[in-house]
């Protein structure tokens, strides 16, 4: 059986948790990471010297980093509808995938940290400013791409790119800022709510 490594209010993890959602794929989670075992022992260094989650074993086949982790297992576990294998379809998938593990998520990043997590180290109302300016712009973007396809972020069917974008989405509305109306992006939120697996994983309560 897949072994998940992570806690589950981990945004990565949940990644990995709700994909296995939409694959209807057994698994086993193991808390790791902060409040729980530590990523930084031998054992999970062994797996992951990078000391993050999530990790998975698959057998005897170990995975970090995931995005990885997503496109893996819809490979392995028959998830065709959800990462396609014509070439242009895929690379639509790829690019918002590694847009919101890049671009998107530097832009959230400190204000997050600030007004979430309220770490002291990132209590610069200047630099708080600029973080949720620069997160809003990325949020339009996302908007307006959503509002051309009318439905999903790839187009008009959910695919393996909705489970990191639409989880960056949980993460913009439950954090206490001012938050623009983009009619498309809380027409998407409430779409992807409708998913079993979303509902279990993505708009839980634990941005």
């Amino acid at each position: 059986m897949l072994r998940i490594l992570g806690k589950a209010s981990s945004i990565n993890v949940r990644k990995v948790l709700w994909a296995c959602a939409e694959m209807e794929i057994a698994f086993e989670r193991e808390d790791w990471g902060s409040g729980f075992r530590s990523p930084h022992t031998a054992e999970f260094l062994a797996l992951n010297p990078n000391a993050m989650v999530p990790v998975i074993q698959d057998g005897d086949f170990v995975l970090w980093e995931s995005n990885s982790i997503l496109r893996y297992l819809a490979n392995r576990y028959h998830g065709a509808g959800l990462y396609p294998a014509e070439a242009k379809a895929r690379a639509r998938v790829d690019q918002w995938m590694d847009w919101q593990a890049s671009d998107l998520n530097r832009s959230w990043s400190y204000a997050f940290m600030s007004l979430v997590r309220h770490s002291p180290e990132h209590q610069d109302g200047r630099a708080l400013a600029n973080a949720c300016r620069d997160w809003t712009r990325h949020m339009e973007v996302l908007s307006r791409q959503l509002d051309s396809t009318g439905a999903y972020i790839g187009g008009d069917v959910f695919s393996l790119a909705d489970i990191p974008i639409g989880l960056s989405v949980n993460r913009w509305f439950e954090t206490p800022l001012a938050h623009p109306y983009f009619p498309a992006l809380s027409d998407y939120y409430e779409r992807l709510s409708l998913r079993p697996g979303y509902r279990l994983y993505g708009r839980n309560g634990t941005p």
